[in-house]
C-alpha cells in the first residue's frame, strides 16, 4: 500500500490516478474531505487527517510500503521528524519527498527553510528515500483565470524573464515512478518542463487555447507584490518575485529528468492550456 498526503492537490489528485492504474493499492489523505461528487477509483481509500498532527497519520500508515510527503503550504507548521517516526513505527520502508527546485538553487532562501528541513530530515530517517525538486507549476496560472475570462487581459510581472515552468501531471507520473519501482532510493531529482517560457508567452498560448487574442499587460514588481501579499505570506512573495525577475542559470536550464523518468518529454504550456480551457473560458 502506498499512502499519499496532499492527495486532493494538482499533484496528489493525478499521483492517486497514476498509481491506481498501476493496480497499487492507495490511501489518498487530505486535510478536507475528499470530493463526494467523485466516484472513487478501485483499490483507492480516502482518508482525511493533517500532517501537522501526526497522531492522526498513524493508523493511516500501519500496512503501508510507502509514503509520499508532499507538503501544503512549505511546511512551516510541521514536524518533519514526528511525521517520519510515525512512518517508521508503521513499517513504511520507503518515502518519497515533493520538495522544491529552490532548496538547491537558493539554499539561504527564508521561504524554503521548512523544506530544506524535511530534506534533512528524511535524508536522515534510514528509509529508502527519495527527493523530488520540481520548479514552477503550469498550473499557477489558474491565478490569471478570472481577469482572463472577464478582460482577456494576463497581468504579470518580468514579461519577457522565462523559467522551464512543468505540468503538475508529469511531476504526478515522476513521483508514480520513484514509488513503485527500484532504483531511486538516495537520489534527487530536478524535474522542470520542456524549455523555458515566458510570462508573453503564456499569455499567447491561453488565447490559442481558448480561441480569443488574450493581452498581456506587464506589471511593476510593487504591483505584483502587492496582489500576491492578498494570499501568500511576505518571505515567500519577495523570494518568488526574486526567482520570476532575476532567476539563477540553475533556475532557467531544463533538466532531463521528467524523460528519464517516465519515458517521454514533459508536456509543454500550450498542451497544458487546451486541457484546462475551459478555466479561461
Amino acid at each position: 500500500m502506498i499512502v499519499v498526503t496532499g492527495a486532493t492537490g494538482n499533484v496528489g489528485r493525478p499521483l492517486v490516478q497514476a498509481l491506481a492504474a498501476a493496480g497499487e493499492e492507495v490511501t489518498a489523505v487530505s486535510r478536507r474531505p475528499a470530493d463526494s461528487g467523485q466516484r472513487p477509483a478501485a483499490r483507492v481509500h480516502h482518508r482525511q487527517a493533517d500532517p501537522a498532527e501526526p497522531d492522526s497519520l498513524r493508523p493511516l500508515l500501519d500496512g503501508a510500503d510507502a509514503l509520499y510527503l508532499l507538503i501544503a503550504g512549505g511546511g512551516a507548521q510541521l514536524d518533519p521528524q514526528a511525521l517520519l517516526d510515525a512512518a517508521k513505527t508503521a513499517g513504511v520502508r520507503r518515502v518519497v519527498l515533493q520538495s522544491s527546485q529552490l532548496t538547491g538553487s537558493r539554499p539561504d532562501a527564508v521561504s524554503h527553510a521548512a523544506l530544506r528541513a524535511f530534506e534533512s530530515a528524511v535524508r536522515g530517517s534510514g528509509l529508502d528515500w527519495t527527493v523530488l525538486r520540481p520548479g514552477g507549476f503550469f498550473s499557477n496560472a489558474f491565478r490569471w483565470a478570472e481577469q482572463v475570462r472577464e478582460q482577456r487581459v494576463l497581468a504579470a510581472p518580468f514579461g519577457d524573464t522565462a523559467l522551464p515552468l512543468i505540468d503538475p501531471a508529469d511531476i504526478a507520473e515522476a513521483a508514480a515512478t520513484t514509488l513503485v519501482e527500484e532504483g531511486h532510493t538516495g537520489r534527487t531529482y530536478e524535474l522542470t518542463g520542456p524549455v523555458p517560457v515566458t510570462p508573453r508567452e503564456l499569455a499567447a498560448a491561453i488565447g490559442a487555447a481558448v480561441g480569443a487574442p488574450v493581452r498581456f499587460v506587464e506589471q511593476s514588481r510593487a504591483e505584483a507584490r502587492a496582489q500576491l501579499l492578498q494570499f501568500m505570506p511576505e518571505p515567500v512573495v519577495e523570494g518568488t518575485l526574486d526567482v520570476l525577475g532575476a532567476p539563477s542559470a540553475a533556475e532557467q536550464q531544463v533538466s532531463p529528468a521528467v524523460e528519464q523518468l517516465i519515458g517521454r518529454p514533459p508536456r509543454s504550456f500550450a498542451e497544458w492550456a487546451l486541457r484546462h480551457a475551459e478555466a479561461f473560458r
